[in-house]
């Protein structure tokens, strides 16, 4: 009887840890989603709520590192239980490294609310939080159904994200070039881009540890982790008059 219960228990508390991913990746989601709808609105309120919020996803990683030391320390894991408790602690951390992100997003707002850019430079960064948005969904579905098919099909689609980011790169880059009264706006909006491609790079992370967990092996590198923003030669323009 004793034996049944202690097993309960240990399930309850592996289950704990894999609902607190689930809170962590859905509050993830939200912060970045409503920081480029601030963007895109200069809706400075909305902003500093994506700011605020921030403190959740702190303490969600605080809360899962605390419990699964507790777990390791109390029920000496082994094998797959180990990965999935050595995973939990890589992937809140992932997650907690999106929030930040998102909140350096939000940070901007207020920076650019007052200037303008061109309507195709927001629906550039729609597009491209909407890529690394169902990256970062689709891993956490990975996680939630221990698909290896999923986690490959996840890893591969990053390139379409770094594609995107070069090329809204270069777009920001003609626009500085062609006015110079462009350049603090669209500084801003570099960093923004280069902070959501970077959620793609930690939606790619937890495919690899997702594959660890399933697996007990480290993922192939055989996909380069990288933008091709550093070649990007613009031609010069004259500014406007």
């Amino acid at each position: 009887m004793q034996s049944q219960h202690t097993v309960r228990s240990y399930d309850d508390e592996l289950k704990f840890l894999a609902h607190k991913i689930a809170e962590m990746g859905g509050h993830a989601e939200r912060m970045v989603e409503q920081s480029v709808t601030a963007i895109v609105n200069a809706d400075n309120a909305l902003a500093q709520r994506v700011i605020s919020d921030d403190l959740i996803l702190d303490a969600g990683e605080r809360e899962i590192d605390d419990k699964a030391i507790t777990i390791i320390a109390k029920r000496q894991p082994m094998a797959v239980d180990l990965r999935e408790i050595i995973g939990a602690i890589r992937i809140s951390a992932d997650l907690e490294r999106v929030g930040d992100l998102g909140k350096n997003i939000a940070k901007r707002v207020a920076a650019i609310s007052d200037t303008r850019q061109s309507i195709k430079v927001y629906r550039g960064l729609q597009t491209l939080s909407e890529l690394a948005l169902t990256q970062l969904k689709d891993v956490l579905d990975a996680f939630a159904s221990r698909s290896v098919q999923q986690i490959n099909i996840v890893r591969d689609r990053d390139d379409e994200i770094d594609a995107m980011y070069t090329s809204l790169f270069r777009e920001l880059l003609t626009y500085m070039m062609e006015d110079p009264r462009n350049i603090s706006a669209c500084t801003h909006l570099l960093f923004c881009a280069k902070n959501i491609e970077r959620i793609g790079d930690h939606a790619t992370n937890i495919a690899e540890t997702v594959y660890y967990i399933v697996t007990g092996e480290q993922m192939p590198p055989d996909r380069p982790k990288d933008d091709l923003s550093h070649g990007v030669v613009v031609d010069e323009a004259k500014p406007k008059a």
